[in-house]
C-alpha cells in the first residue's frame, strides 16, 4: 500500500477516532448529574457542594476552549489531541479515587483542560483533513455523540450509581482513553497553522471572563436553591464582556478568536441564529426529566427509560441525515426541522400522566429526532464555504459558542420553569405542577421557532459545496 492510500485510509477513520473521544467526553458530563447523592454521601456532604466540581468542570472549558486553535497551530493538531486524551484519562482516574469535595474538585478541573482542548482541537482535526465532498458525513459522525450523549447519559448513570459505584462513571474512562491515544498518534495527522502568530493575551482574558461568567450565571441558574435574578445579573454581565472582546477582537491584527469567520453567510447562520435554536432545543433535557420525575411521579430509572426514545430518534436519525440534506437543502431541512422541533416541543408540554404510554413516546422520539436532525444541518454546514487557512478560527469561535449555549439551554429550561410557577402564583420552594412544565415547555418551543427567521435567510444553494441540495440544484423543476 503507498504512502498516499494509507494516509487517505487513516484520515478515513478520523470521524471515528474523534466521535469516540467526544462521546467518552460528553457522556461523563452528562452522567455526573444522576450520580450527586451518592457522590455527597460518599463525600459526607449536601449534594450542592459536590456540584462545585461540575462548576469547576465548565470554568476549566471556558478560559482553555478559546486558546485551544492557537495552540493546536502551535503544537500541532496531533500532539495536542493525543495530550488532550491523556489530561483527560489521568483526570478521570484521580475523580473516580477522590476521597472529598477538595480533591474531586481539582480533578474536574484537571478534567476540564483536557475537555477544552480535546473536543474543539479534534474537531479542527476533521474539518482540515475531509475533502469537502465528504464533509457532510464527516460532520455527521462527530456530531452524534454531543447529540446522544445527554439523553442516554442519565439512564446509564442510574444504572451505575444503583448497581456498582459512583466511582466507575470515571474508571470507566480508562480503557477508553488509553485505546484512543494509541490511535490518535498511529493514524491523526500532526496538523499545523499557515503560520505562526503571537498570543492575544487580552483576547483570551477577555473571551475567558465572558465565558466564565455565562456558564457559571447558566449553573447558578440551574440549582434551585440559587438567586435566578443573580445568575441573570452574572449571565448578563457575561455578554457585555463579550461584546468588548467581540470589539477587541475585530481590531486586533492576530485576534485568538477570529470573529471575521462571521462575514461568512452559512458560518455566521450557524453561530447566530443556531445559538439561539441551540439554547430552546436544550432546554428540554433539563425540563423533561423534571416533568417525568415531579409532573408525573416516576422513579429517575423509569424517566430515564423514556428518555431512552429520545435517544432513539437520534440515533437514528443520523443514518438519514446526509441523505435529507442532499435531497433537500440546508435551507429547506433547517426551517422545516426547526419549525417541528419547536412543535414538539410545546408538544412535550402537553403530556400528562393520563396519556397512552404511546403517544408519550411519540412526542419524545419525534422531538429527538428534530434534534439530531437540527444539530448535524448546523454542525455541517459551519463549515461549508470556510476557507482551510480560517479552518482554525472557525472551530474555535464555533466550540465556544456550542459550549456556551450548551449552558444557556440549561439555565433558560431553569429560569423559564421558574417563571412559570411564578406567574401561576407558586410561592418559592413549592413542587412543580403541570402547569408549570406546560409554560415552561412553551417559552423554550417559542424561542425555538423564533430562529427559524434567521434561516430563512439562506440563499436556496447555501452548503451546495459539499452536496447539500445537489439533486434539487440539477433539476430546476424541482427548486
Amino acid at each position: 500500500m503507498s504512502a498516499a492510500s494509507a494516509r487517505d485510509k487513516h484520515v478515513g477513520w478520523l470521524p471515528y477516532i474523534v466521535a469516540a473521544t467526544f462521546f467518552m467526553e460528553y457522556l461523563d458530563t452528562t452522567v455526573i448529574a444522576t450520580a450527586l447523592p451518592q457522590m455527597a454521601h460518599s463525600f459526607g456532604v449536601g449534594p450542592n457542594s459536590v456540584s462545585l466540581g461540575m462548576t469547576a468542570y465548565m470554568l476549566a472549558l471556558a478560559i482553555f476552549i478559546p486558546a485551544s486553535g492557537w495552540i493546536a497551530d502551535r503544537c500541532g493538531s496531533r500532539t495536542v489531541f493525543f495530550t488532550a486524551i491523556g489530561v483527560f484519562t489521568a483526570a478521570s482516574v484521580l475523580c473516580g479515587l477522590s476521597q472529598n469535595v477538595a480533591e474531586f474538585t481539582a480533578a474536574r478541573l484537571l478534567q476540564g483542560i483536557g475537555g477544552a482542548m480535546m473536543v474543539p482541537v479534534g474537531r479542527l482535526i476533521v474539518v482540515r483533513s475531509t475533502e469537502k465532498s465528504r464533509m457532510m458525513q464527516a460532520i455527521s459522525t462527530i456530531t452524534w455523540p454531543a447529540i446522544a450523549a445527554p439523553v442516554v447519559g442519565p439512564p446509564i448513570g442510574g444504572f451505575i450509581t444503583t448497581y456498582a459505584s459512583w466511582r466507575w462513571i470515571f474508571l470507566l474512562n480508562v480503557p477508553f482513553g488509553l485505546a484512543a491515544m494509541a490511535v490518535a498518534l498511529a493514524m491523526v495527522p500532526n496538523l499545523r497553522g499557515s503560520e505562526r502568530k503571537p498570543l492575544d493575551v487580552v483576547g483570551l482574558l477577555l473571551s475567558g471572563t465572558a465565558l466564565t461568567a455565562i456558564l457559571y450565571g447558566a449553573e447558578l441558574a440551574s440549582q434551585p436553591a440559587e438567586n435566578p435574578w443573580i445568575a441573570g445579573a452574572i449571565i448578563a454581565a457575561g455578554l457585555v464582556v463579550g461584546v468588548v472582546a467581540f470589539q477587541h477582537a475585530k481590531r486586533h491584527p492576530h485576534p485568538l478568536i477570529d470573529v471575521s469567520t462571521l462575514k461568512i453567510p452559512t458560518f455566521s447562520v450557524t453561530v447566530v441564529t443556531g445559538s439561539f435554536t441551540r439554547i430552546g432545543i436544550g432546554a428540554v433535557p433539563y425540563l423533561m426529566p423534571l416533568l417525568f420525575q415531579v409532573g408525573f411521579g416516576l422513579s429517575a430509572f423509569k424517566s430515564g427509560l423514556l428518555l431512552l426514545a429520545s435517544a432513539l430518534g437520534n440515533l437514528g436519525m443520523k443514518a438519514l441525515t446526509t441523505r435529507i440534506l442532499q435531497r433537500f437543502g440546508f435551507r429547506m431541512v433547517s426551517i422545516v426541522d426547526v419549525t417541528v422541533a419547536g412543535i414538539f416541543i410545546i408538544a412535550c408540554g402537553l403530556l400528562t400522566p393520563e396519556m397512552p404510554l404511546a403517544l408519550v413516546l411519540i412526542v419524545v422520539f419525534v422531538y429527538g429526532v428534530a434534534r439530531s436532525m437540527q444539530f448535524s444541518t448546523l454542525a455541517t454546514l459551519a463549515y461549508a464555504d470556510v476557507a482551510q487557512p480560517q479552518m482554525s478560527a472557525a472551530s474555535t469561535l464555533w466550540s465556544a459558542a456550542a459550549q456556551m449555549t450548551i449552558g444557556l439551554g440549561i439555565a433558560f429550561g431553569a429560569v423559564s420553569l421558574r417563571a412559570a410557577a411564578f406567574f401561576n402564583g407558586q410561592t418559592p420552594g413549592h413542587v412543580f405542577t403541570l402547569d408549570d412544565f406546560r409554560l415552561a415547555f412553551l417559552l423554550a418551543g417559542v424561542l425555538t421557532l423564533l430562529s427559524v427567521i434567521g434561516y430563512m435567510g439562506l440563499a436556496r444553494d447555501a452548503g451546495q459545496s459539499i452536496g447539500g441540495g445537489s439533486r434539487g440544484a440539477e433539476d430546476p423543476a424541482k427548486g
